[in-house]
């Protein structure tokens, strides 16, 4: 049986097409694999907090601009 699992909704997606970059090149900027970007992107995963804030200070946004505490995704 599988458990529920909080997911928040995030702008990753968003935030790395808005500055042209692939998930390969965020990837290496942020120093994980690019299915690490990949799983963080479709919800399938929730960062660890030094990565929530490695991600929100690559983007030059605040944690709650990139993961909105409010909204889950659907598992």
């Amino acid at each position: 049986m599988l458990s529920n699992l909080y997911i928040m909704k995030n702008s990753l997606r968003d935030q790395r097409t808005q500055r042209g970059l692939s998930q390969a090149e965020l990837a290496a900027g942020l120093g994980v694999s690019r299915q690490t970007v990949i799983a963080i992107e479709s919800g399938r995963y929730s960062p660890s907090l030094p990565l929530a804030f490695r991600i929100a200070k690559y983007f030059n946004v605040t944690v709650d601009t990139m993961f909105d505490p409010e909204e889950e995704v659907e598992q």
